[in-house]
């Protein structure tokens, strides 16, 4: 059994491992690698972020060892090494500490246990999808991807104080959009061809607005930081919705890495604003129904083993009971019921075939005909 100091020592070494990898953010293939771990985990506090880059930048979906085998019906492989995060160990505060802390808080957090999680490539099992496989899959048609920067650009014109408008490309100097502070507007290139790009535009200006207006603390940033900024809040947001994001330029973010306070600084602010961008497309994906996951094909179902046909109801099952959102347990039940169908129709199949191939076996009904007419 390790001692306290043993613990403090271990927990002190996966943070400052942590702030290691932060401070190596030299490159734009490395921040890009590091915004991808922001994009997928964006529900995830800063400090866990962090720790989930720093021990494994390729990880995708994290949980508990339990959570995989009963949310998932997946098992963690052998000798697979648990991802270490951040969880809050929080403390009902006596009359003194609360004198102490300054605070009329009934309870606080007064310091953190390291839970082990694993990535869903140290698993196997039934397979893992997420609304954001249809998200990607519906966002292949440019179609959507206009639907999605329309939605977006009429949700900040009419819900926000923001106002967003177009203009010729021709008549903005190379440039693909502009955010003005002064008058708190947004202006786009309104006949740029990529659909995409256009997309990627409204999300990089709105970063504008949200990190570089007059109130902000990050205004008087040189310029090539606030690009840097904007342009990562616009990388994660695409990368959260699928689209390709592979030739993005990241530019300037060497200098960063030579203050510490300016680097966690910079990362919390785009962390804050990506979380609000993928929280406002999340929710137009929603209403113009492109997280709508296509119902599973009969056909699908037919292909699953006996067993696999078992485990998704069972897995189904427990979804359901796990879920809160109405209708996520409505779309859960429809498909509970359809594999509830599948299984009924193999029975009733294998019932009837066994009746054919043993035609000496009598139906209950036929036996209970024959014993009222003796």
């Amino acid at each position: 059994m390790p001692s306290k100091a043993d613990v403090k020592a271990w927990k002190a070494q996966l943070v400052a491992q942590a702030e290691q990898q932060i401070l190596k953010l030299t490159d734009s293939d490395r921040f890009k690698q590091y915004l991808n771990t922001l994009a997928k985990f964006h529900h995830y506090s800063a400090r866990n972020i962090d720790l989930i880059y720093a021990q494994n930048p390729q990880a995708t979906q994290v949980a508990g060892f339990k959570q995989w085998q009963t949310a998932f019906n997946r098992t963690v492989k052998r000798g697979a090494k648990a991802i270490r995060i951040a969880a809050p160990i929080i403390k009902k505060l006596t009359p003194a500490e609360k004198k102490r802390l300054d605070t009329t808080d009934e309870r606080a957090i007064v310091g953190y246990r390291y839970l082990p999680v694993f990535d869903v490539s140290q698993t196997s099992g039934e397979p893992v999808l997420s609304a954001k496989d249809f998200v990607k899959e519906n966002l292949a048609d440019h179609q959507n991807v206009t639907s999605l920067y329309n939605a977006f650009k009429d949700y900040l014109n009419q819900q926000t104080d923001l106002k967003v408008s177009e203009v010729p490309l021709a008549t903005l100097n190379g440039a693909k959009g502009y955010f003005q502070p002064s008058t708190n507007e947004i202006v786009i290139g309104g006949d740029e061809p990529d659909n995409a790009l256009k997309l990627k535009t409204l999300y990089h200006e709105y970063a504008h607005s949200q990190l570089h207006g007059l109130k902000s603390a990050f205004k008087d940033r040189p310029r090539a930081y606030q690009e840097t900024q904007a342009e990562a809040v616009a990388y994660v947001a695409m990368q959260n919705i699928g689209v390709d994001t592979g030739n993005y330029s990241l530019g300037y973010v060497a200098t960063w890495a030579k203050d510490k306070a300016v680097i966690h600084s910079a990362l919390s602010e785009i962390q804050q604003v990506s979380n609000k961008v993928i929280e406002l497309s999340d929710g137009l994906t929603k209403q113009l129904g492109l997280q709508e996951t296509q119902k599973e094909p009969e056909h699908d179902l037919k292909k699953l083993s006996a067993q696999s046909l078992n485990k998704s109801y069972q897995s189904l099952q427990q979804q359901i009971k796990q879920a809160k959102n109405p209708q996520q347990k409505s779309e859960l039940q429809n498909k509970l019921n359809d594999v509830h169908h599948e299984i009924s129709n193999r029975t009733q199949k294998q019932l009837k075939a066994f009746s054919e191939q043993n035609p000496a076996i009598k139906q209950p009904e036929h036996n209970a005909a024959k014993t009222l007419k003796r």
